[in-house]
């Protein structure tokens, strides 16, 4: 059977090699002497929050099908759970948000695989592709905690889990051929590869149209309204996609830094200069684990050896919260040899997700964004967001570069006569700015019901003016506000929300759509506690019926999120 064969440029070793031919002997032995031996069937089931992990299942799929492989492509959140004892081949391809948090369509199956009552996994094969960003400290770890679930319920890995961070490309194109090869196939072209028009790979250098401050000149804050063309560039996009930014870093910075580390500035790196390349193409704030464990070695530190080789992540995190790179070269110096074996450390600049704040069928040919200015303290010096204080202090340097990241998840409903509730405080209301405009410019039948926070009324209420005539006209007919400073004690959004339960409840129960955009961590947890609370309390229910209910409103797409 020679199709069975690994190819000899697999990339395993000789037992692996024996064994894997061994497996698939077995497997397709029943059909030994037929004119065609059918492929292996693989579920290929995704967890995603803005589509990034749905659109590499349905893209591995296509790549899979073309190689022999018979490949389904599930969302987590309709993976029937009493089929997995039918299943063979399973692979997760799966980010992570908030705090290591699992995507909203992933939960109930996170859940169930982690209950008390999670059957033997012991017949199951699996592999888990996992995305992150590993600036942040709980890098990956829904992935990291499928595979080691999976593998403590007796599941057998098919190949080691891959962890990937933002600029995956070569890292999923390994793991396309290795899986592939697993199952005794040789990766087909993926005529698919190249993307037409502008994208990830080739944005669009967009000219700013205007800037400015939404919030009053008294206000603590600063938050951008940033208003972009995109005339005869031939992107398009819906309400409730994002937009990906390539900033700029911080003049100041990048000379702090090679000043720091005694470089030339003008020094050559593949015909740019150090500064060039400092300022435009690397990250130089956010300390990645990979970059500190690096450190720790070049830097023969034992201090850094002992906190990035612990298994308790906590004093690690502590360390490294609130400072950033500038910190580690002054704290831990290393004398690189040259400025190459510095820059090889760093990862690539990468691009920026904005919320888009503008529905397209009321701003033709632009896209509108309400960033958030980040200026921080700690350790005794000053920091800058990146992107953030790009769009506040530097785009006369450059004009951003810009892509559309399609977010099918995160969409006004479908149905224009539809009750749409909307939880966005601080710069959440950005897509619901979006949603407004789009029910305004088709003239859609159903309610809309907004709730919006920040510190102070007079100094942070953003779009006043617009939410103001929106209302007159119609389309915004119930606008709740909760400004957490202008009294004692503080109001937070969830606390209108249960204020407001009786009536939320009644919107929900009339086929309501409830949105959440903002912060992950805190904000929207504690508005989905609130949710359920509202629930129970005003639908009779216990909380174990509250949670089915909020269950089904995320599998009918009726409870969305848009948070980081």
């Amino acid at each position: 059977m020679k199709h069975l064969i690994l190819p000899e440029e697999a990339p395993f070793s000789p037992e692996q090699r024996e064994w894997l031919n061994g497996y698939l002997s077995a497997l397709l032995s029943p059909y030994e002497g037929a004119d065609k031996v059918p492929g292996i069937p693989v579920t290929i089931a995704w967890g995603s929050q803005t589509g990034t992990s749905e659109t590499l299942a349905k893209k591995f799929s296509k790549l899979a099908a073309k190689s022999g492989v018979e490949p389904t492509v599930v969302d987590l959140a309709k993976l029937d759970h009493a089929s997995l004892s039918q299943l063979k081949h399973l692979i997760i391809i799966t980010s992570t948000y908030g705090d290591g948090e699992a995507p909203d369509n992933a939960q109930a199956f996170y859940d169930f695989l982690h209950s008390e009552g999670a059957p033997s996994m012991e017949h199951l094969n699996y592999s888990v592709l996992s995305l992150g960003d590993s600036s942040y400290p709980d890098f990956c770890k829904c992935g990291i905690d499928f595979d080691t679930r999976l593998k403590t319920l007796g599941a057998k890995a098919l190949i080691p889990r891959l962890d990937m961070d933002v600029d995956f490309d070569d890292d999923y194109a390994n793991w396309t051929s290795d899986i592939l090869a697993l199952f005794g196939s040789v990766a087909a072209d993926d005529e698919s590869e190249e993307e037409e028009g502008f994208t990830k790979k080739s944005p669009y250098t967009a000219p700013i149209l205007k800037l400015y401050n939404l919030n009053a000149e008294a206000s603590e804050r600063e938050t951008t309204h940033v208003e972009i063309s995109l005339e005869g560039s031939g992107i398009s996009y819906e309400a409730g996609d994002a937009l990906g930014v390539y900033p700029i870093n911080d003049a100041e910075l990048v000379d702090t830094l090679i000043t720091q580390l005694e470089f030339n500035s003008e020094a050559d790196l593949d015909g740019k200069t150090l500064r060039h390349a400092l300022t435009e193409n690397y990250e130089i704030r956010n300390i990645t684990l990979p970059l500190v464990k690096a450190w720790a070695e070049k830097a023969d530190s034992d201090e850094l050896k002992i906190l990035t080789e612990a298994e308790d992540r906590g004093p690690l995190n502590n360390y490294l919260w609130g400072r950033e790179i500038i910190d580690l070269v002054k704290e831990y110096p290393i004398d690189f040899e040259s400025a190459q074996n510095f820059i090889q450390m760093l990862k690539p600049l990468a691009a920026r997700l904005y919320s888009i704040a503008s529905s397209p069928k009321a701003h033709n040919d632009e896209v509108h964004l309400t960033v958030g200015v980040v200026k921080y303290e700690s350790n005794g010096v000053a920091r800058k967001g990146v992107c953030s204080t790009y769009f506040s202090e530097r785009t006369e340097l450059a004009n951003p570069r810009v892509f559309v990241h399609e977010n099918k998840a995160f969409r006004p409903p479908v149905d224009s006569e539809a009750p749409m509730i909307m939880v966005g405080p601080g710069t959440g209301i950005a897509p619901f700015r979006a949603f407004l405009e789009e029910r305004e410019a088709t003239e859609a039948k159903g309610e809309n019901w907004l709730f919006f926070g920040n510190p102070y009324e007079k100094v942070d209420f953003l779009y006043k003016e617009q939410l103001e005539e929106l209302s007159e006209n119609g389309y915004l007919h119930k606008l709740t506000l909760a400004f957490s400073r202008d009294q004692a004690e503080k109001i937070y959004v969830q606390n209108r929300m249960i204020e407001e339960g009786k009536t939320l409840f009644q919107w929900l129960e009339n086929n309501g759509h409830f949105y959440v955009c903002g912060d992950a961590s805190r904000m929207a947890k504690d508005v989905d506690v609130a949710l359920h609370q509202i629930i129970e309390e005003h639908g009779g229910m216990s909380a174990e019926d509250a949670a089915a209910y909020v269950n089904e409103m995320k599998n009918s797409k009726r409870y969305c999120r848009d948070v980081y």
